[in-house]
């Protein structure tokens, strides 16, 4: 084992290799982590203090990586412990620097132990544990790992909390009509009036892709990315010179929805792609125009997924609104390690209440399921219910 400052010291074949055991995915690729590395948006400055753990052989091959940042607050994560920290806080205990095992600013579920087979990941997790305490760090934290991953940490003994988040999925559709009629009839005209309104208003949107994105393009893109932080009075995560990386080495991950009017741009929406999905990611726009947000960020992202027979869209954290654009809710997950054996028990147990939360809102949220066929046999259920039958 041993521990890396700078992503971009690793050989990123090697890196690639074990990433691409973990199927596709764009943000555990070496061309990302370097990029956040090369243009300052993880570093001391930041927060984000790289301590990439990785096991090797022999020969010095990759065994097994995991990208683990020390921590001084908790900006950028979308698994919120701000309550955690406040109470370290109050009982005169240092929570932050806190170990966190994450792609910075990236609320994806996804790889985030790298490993080529079970044992190798069994032994990083033991790594990142020691890591950790050689430090003497507060807390070890994994967000948003997928099933592989969590099976080993939930096997080290690593506290598992959830949340949820909504995605898009895509049977076979047609084309967005296609798509439509599996809505339910309200979420139909909702749709249908709010791609209307866009239309009227002289708006375009067009997709695209890797290479046909423009210089022009990227910076009215920068510029929509830094006024939809100036309106919340908050600071951007990444900056102008990242993109440009991303377009640089890795443009066939990249889509963007931009939006004119009159041939004069007014918004502009990046999200990312592999083989299998699309995920949203950044919006903005210099103009306010009636529901160009749901077109751009929503409706165009799908119909393109649907003409190119893409599996899934993954709108990001949070956002109970997307249910209404046809994303249905999906359990995540994150695994926390808290040193301090009284501050842990008491995790633990809060974790437990608030999984029983989780399955309830689960629950509510599926009985409110925008498809047409879950929802026919809702009003069914209702009218059953009342002795009279459904319209």
């Amino acid at each position: 084992m041993r521990v890396v400052a700078d992503v971009r010291t690793l050989d990123a074949g090697q890196w690639d290799s074990l990433a691409g055991l973990a199927g596709p995915g764009p943000f555990v690729r070496h061309a990302f982590l370097a990029a956040l590395q090369a243009t300052g948006c993880v570093g001391e400055d930041s927060g984000w203090l790289p301590r990439f753990v990785v096991l090797e052989d022999v020969s010095g091959a990759l065994v097994a990586a995991a990208p683990l940042y020390l921590k001084g607050h908790s900006y950028g994560e979308y698994v919120f412990d701000w309550a955690w920290a406040d109470a370290y806080r109050r009982h005169g205990l240092a929570y932050y620097p806190k170990g966190l095992v994450a792609v910075p600013f990236t609320p994806v579920p996804g790889a985030r132990l790298l490993a080529r087979d079970d044992a190798a990941r069994d032994a990083l997790v033991r790594a990142l544990c020691d890591e950790c305490d050689a430090l003497g760090l507060s807390s070890l934290h994994v967000l948003f790992p997928r099933d592989v991953d969590a099976a080993a940490l939930a096997r080290a003994g690593l506290m598992q909390r959830h949340g949820v988040q909504f995605h898009w999925r895509n049977p076979g559709w047609c084309d967005f009509d296609d798509y439509l009629a599996a809505l339910s009839q309200p979420k139909r005209k909702k749709i249908r009036a709010e791609r209307r309104k866009v239309a009227e208003a002289g708006v375009e949107v067009r997709m695209l892709t890797g290479d046909e994105i423009g210089e022009a393009d990227w910076a009215f893109f920068s510029r929509c990315y830094r006024t939809t932080y100036a309106q919340h009075h908050s600071t951007p995560y990444l900056n102008r010179g990242f993109f440009t990386e991303l377009a640089r080495t890795m443009p066939e991950a990249l889509l963007m929805a931009r939006a004119t009017r009159a041939g004069r741009p007014v918004a502009s929406a990046l999200l990312m792609r592999d083989a299998q999905a699309i995920y949203g990611r950044y919006w903005g726009a210099v103009e306010h125009v009636p529901c160009l947000h749901f077109e751009a960020s929503y409706y165009a992202p799908i119909e393109w997924a649907i003409a190119n027979g893409i599996e899934r869209f993954e709108g990001g954290a949070q956002g109970e609104h997307k249910m209404a654009r046809g994303f249905l809710p999906v359990r995540t997950c994150s695994f926390h390690r808290l040193a301090h054996p009284a501050f842990a028990d008491a995790v633990e147990r809060f974790l437990e209440r608030e999984t029983d939360g989780v399955d309830a809102y689960l629950d509510e949220l599926d009985e409110r399921s925008p498809m047409r066929m879950r929802a026919d046999e809702s009003e069914a259920d209702d009218a059953s219910r009342e002795g009279v039958a459904p319209a």
